[in-house]
This record gives structure tokens, sequence and C-alpha cells, in this order.
């Protein structure tokens, strides 16, 4: 049976990532069925109104980093409020890729941002030192993140040493893998990032 986050991503028209290492295989559904799940007779072949696009592309950036309807708008409406459309785009961005279940996942800890929530709230990490369980945590530059010494036994973690050798952070993380420990080096830009969405359309749908 197809899970749902797969659905999510044919649904969307690309892959979003939320299936962590599925989703570089074989089994992923998106390269084996590409076609929007549901009945062929319901699939829409005219293109989308705006609205339909601003819509689309918030969702897939909504999906992209595992966030609530609520909690996702709460992010856009509040720079909005403080900044405008003119400079929120990178803000968000920003604000987004700051959470520290985020950091989690881009530090290669874990394979999906669903999983890294699931290590911050079960206590696995610290945050310069200290236990920290709240994955919308806003991290900043200089913080060192590490993981629990006692929660690499843990099957979360299993041969994450392997898993992580050969895998490469982000320019804005400095990764020490022998010690699993990541530090916060700089900001991301939107290149760097490459978010699966239009920023600018979202700004739009919040801004009706």
């Amino acid at each position: 049976m197809e899970n749902n986050k797969c659905k999510i991503c044919r649904r969307q028209g690309q892959k979003l990532f939320l299936k962590g290492e599925r989703c570089f295989s074989a089994k992923c559904s998106i390269t084996r069925r590409p076609a929007p799940p549901g009945p062929k007779s319901k699939k829409r072949k005219k293109g989308l109104s705006e609205y339909g696009k601003q819509l689309r592309e918030k969702q897939k950036l909504r999906f992209w980093y595992g966030l609530g309807e609520r909690q996702f708008g709460q992010y856009v409406r509040n720079l909005l409020e403080k900044r405008g459309k003119e400079d929120s785009e990178l803000a968000l961005i920003k604000k987004l890729e700051a959470r520290l279940d985020n950091m989690i996942f881009r530090l290669g800890f874990a394979p999906s941002r669903v999983q890294a929530r699931q290590i911050v709230t079960h206590g696995h990490i610290r945050l310069n030192g200290r236990k920290n369980t709240y994955p919308s945590y806003e991290t900043k530059k200089g913080d060192v993140i590490t993981i629990n010494p006692t929660s690499l036994k843990k099957n979360a973690f299993l041969n994450l040493n392997v898993k992580i050798k050969n895998y490469s952070a982000p320019a804005w993380l400095d990764l020490k893998k022998d010690s699993f420990e990541g530090k916060i080096i700089a900001e991301p830009t939107i290149e760097e990032v490459a978010p699966p969405a239009e920023i600018s359309a979202i700004l739009e749908y919040y801004s009706r």
C-alpha cells in the first residue's frame, strides 16, 4: 500500500524527499508512478489558476519542511507584518532553515525532517551542551549541535557512522563526523537551500 507521504509528492508533481532513504531508491513512488494519485477521469487537464499556483507552491514548501498549516502560516504572516514582501523571501527561508529539527536533518543525523523531529522530541539532541526537546527552536550562528552520547546506541542512530561517512553537509554548517558534532557557521542563501517552491508565489498567497 502506498504511503501517504509518497502520495503528497505525486500530487505536487515532484520529489519532496519526505521518506528519507526511500526517496533515493527504486522504491520511490514518484519515480515509478509520476502521475497524480486518484482516478484518471478526475485528473485535471486544464492549467491552474493564479490562486491554484500559489496554493500549490505553498503546499510544496510546507510539506518539504513537514509543518502544519497553522504553523507554516504563522511563519509567513509574521514576516509579512514585520517586513513586507520586499525582503521576506530570504527571511522566510532562513527562519525555516534555522529550526532545530531542520538542522538535525541538514547535518545528516536523520534521513528525513519527520524523523529529525522525533529525535529532538525524544531528547537525543544537545544544543550548546544542553538537552533541547523543541523541534521549532530557532538556532543561530555559532550554535553547536551534538547527539547525546548515550543515545548513539538507540535504533534511531543505527549505523549512523557508516551513513554519514560520505555525507556532505551544506556550506553553512561545519560537520565533525567522528564526533557527530555540527556547528552553524553562516546563514544560508536561497540558492544554497534550493527550495522546491516559488517563494514569491507563497507570499502572494498570504497577502490576499
